[in-house]
């Protein structure tokens, strides 16, 4: 399932003090309360 906000991306970070660095499925992704600063690496 394909995310409109979703940022696909070679390097991740976090945007805001809120973001935060996980590891699904060893797929690093970057969750938010914010949608907009949802990342995967890829």
């Amino acid at each position: 399932m394909r995310s409109k906000w979703m940022k696909v991306r070679a390097s991740v970070k976090k945007i805001c003090r809120d973001c935060k660095v996980i590891k699904r499925r060893g797929v690093i992704r970057v969750i938010c309360i914010n949608k907009r600063h949802k990342q995967r690496q890829g």
